[in-house]
Order: C-alpha cells, then structure tokens, then sequence
C-alpha cells in the first residue's frame, strides 16, 4: 500500500513539474499587445496600409485631433460609418494609445 502511494505521489509530481515550464516568454513580455500590428490587423483594410485613408478618414495623424480617450470610445463605440466593438479590450485601449501619439 505504501509502495503504491509512494508511486502515486511521485508521478503526480513529475506531471505537475512537466506542466510547470514554459513561462519565460510571457515573463519577458509575452503579454505584451503589440497596438502597430493590430491596428494593421484591424485598421487598414478601411484607412489605407498607412492609415492615410482609403474608404475611410485618414487616421495616420489623429492624435493631433481626438485624445486617447476619445478615440478609444471611437474604437469601442464606432462613429459615422465605422462600427464598434471592432477591437475589445485592453488591445482597444492599446491601440488607442498608438493612435493618439500618431500626430
């Protein structure tokens, strides 16, 4: 009984400690939101490659026009043409930052 508790205890834990690595990328900023490449993922396919305009509003110097605020509720909530709820999240708020350094 011993000898099969021991066995038990001791595989046990060499699959909790094969499941336990792993975690380096996200250490070093694996979570990280990259809002250039989502904005290129999300964006461009109506402002243009360069976010210059296209069908829609050239958006490549907005932030020289709407705060990150307001443009993050533009993002989330749409305005004229565009709808919202295209991009969620902490990515909304991430790109909505990119956007409003872009002047």
């Amino acid at each position: 009984m011993k000898k099969k508790l021991l066995a038990l205890l001791m595989g046990t834990g060499l699959v909790l400690a094969a499941c336990g690595g792993g975690g380096d990328d996200q250490a070093t900023g694996g979570d990280t939101v990259d809002a250039e490449k989502i904005a290129a993922q999300k964006c461009s396919t109506c402002h243009g490659q360069n976010l210059e305009g296209g069908g829609a509003p050239k958006i490549s110097n907005v932030g020289s026009r709407y705060s990150k605020e307001e443009i993050e509720n533009i993002i989330l909530n749409g305005k004229g043409g565009m709808p919202g709820g295209i991009i969620k999240g902490e990515e909304a708020s991430a790109v909505a930052e990119w956007l409003a350094s872009k002047k």
